[in-house]
């Protein structure tokens, strides 16, 4: 891809989608000097209460669609499972960055193996499964436990179901909820752990270190910044991901999430072209967060560096773990970052806290020269 013409600072981003991903892009977008406009399908979203200007309606709304993209110079998006039809539309309208074509391929657990595998990118084993009687067919090539996962519309561990002896085919089925799935072999790794590489239209890139990222019940709890690898996996880790994100031609963010096994195998599991919640810790550790080279890389100006000044731990707020938001506040090494969702539900990530370890002072910096 040729390098874009600079967007210049006044101009306006729009973002696809409404949450806290959407939010932090646009704080960041503010300190550049960008306005924000975001379509979002519900009223008083995370991110429309920090942008200039915010479109609610629904996603096949073309009408509501063509006039967000009237209001916009570039879009882009913040969460996956945006409609690639909605983008596409847009995309015809104002350029949009990452291209919709990398979303494709994101939204599609079996196309997103299919293309891994196809530049060369090592993932578990996995197939397609078109129904219960394919499935059942499929484990007798397959080891117990395996995991099944609808195709589409996943995240946070919804749409999977880890496969047993016991569990009875029919059931599994069902539970995936998806029309199509694909049977994932299980991975018995030592640690998952993510990369987040920016990517310019110019070509240039920089990688973030890989973190460690430890679940509960299949949603992100704790970040832990960066990893404690061997020095030759985590080099490994973010080749990887630049490798992935320079086969997509990708222009803005791109998480990359990994098993490392215990025999030092790194494997891809999925790839996000967007700012990733494992990526949180940058907005305060690092001299460049996440948010703003995404904005960085979609208007057209030089990336950021990814050098991080502390080490950090990064805790979602999940539920009711927002009330903890005022005790985190008593410790000066914690950064407090809400939301702004006003419903509480069990699993529902309402906010973060970052923890620094700040690195020692090696020199001050020299001053601006005039």
């Amino acid at each position: 891809m040729l390098a874009a013409a600079m967007l210049a600072p006044g101009s306006t981003i729009g973002i696809m989608g409404g949450g806290q991903l959407g939010r932090m892009t646009a704080l960041a977008a503010a300190r550049l000097g960008y306005r924000c406009h975001v379509f979002a399908d519900e009223a008083d979203s995370p991110a429309a209460q920090v942008c200039c200007a915010a479109t609610v309606g629904e996603f096949t709304d073309c009408k509501a669609l063509a006039c967000f993209a009237s209001a916009v110079d570039i879009v882009t998006f913040e969460f996956e499972n945006i409609p690639a039809e909605a983008v596409r539309r847009v995309a015809g309208l104002k350029p949009v960055l990452p291209r919709p074509e990398i979303l494709e391929i994101a939204q599609d657990r079996l196309r997103e193996k299919d293309f891994l595998r196809s530049i060369g990118v090592e993932t578990t084993a996995y197939r397609k499964i078109s129904d219960p009687a394919a499935l059942a067919r499929a484990m007798g090539d397959f080891s117990y436990p395996a995991v099944l996962k609808t195709v589409r519309l996943g995240y946070d561990g919804k749409g999977q179901v880890t496969l047993t002896p016991e569990i009875d085919i029919d059931e599994a089925w069902r539970r995936m909820g998806g029309e199509i799935g694909i049977l994932e072999a299980f991975v018995d790794f030592s640690c998952e752990i993510s990369v987040i590489v920016a990517r310019g239209a110019d070509g240039a890139w920089a990688a973030y270190p890989p973190v460690e990222n430890r679940h509960v019940d299949h949603i992100l709890d704790t970040t832990i910044a960066p990893a404690r690898l061997p020095h030759e996996i985590a080099t490994r880790a973010q080749v990887i991901a630049r490798h992935i994100a320079e086969r997509l031609d990708l222009v803005g963010v791109l998480a990359v999430e990994m098993f490392v096994t215990k025999g030092g195998e790194v494997l891809v599991n999925e790839i996000a072209p967007r700012p990733h919640n494992s990526g949180h810790w940058t907005i305060d550790a690092c001299v460049t967060s996440q948010f703003e080279q995404l904005v960085r890389a979609v208007c057209g100006l030089p990336l950021g560096s990814v050098e991080h000044h502390s080490d950090a731990v990064m805790k979602n707020l999940l539920g009711s773990d927002v009330e903890k938001w005022r005790d985190a506040l008593n410790d000066p090494l914690t950064k407090v970052h809400l939301y702004g969702k006003t419903e509480i539900q069990p699993g529902r990530k309402m906010g973060h806290l970052t923890r620094l370890v700040p690195h020692p002072v090696r020199q001050r910096a020299p001053p601006f020269r005039r």
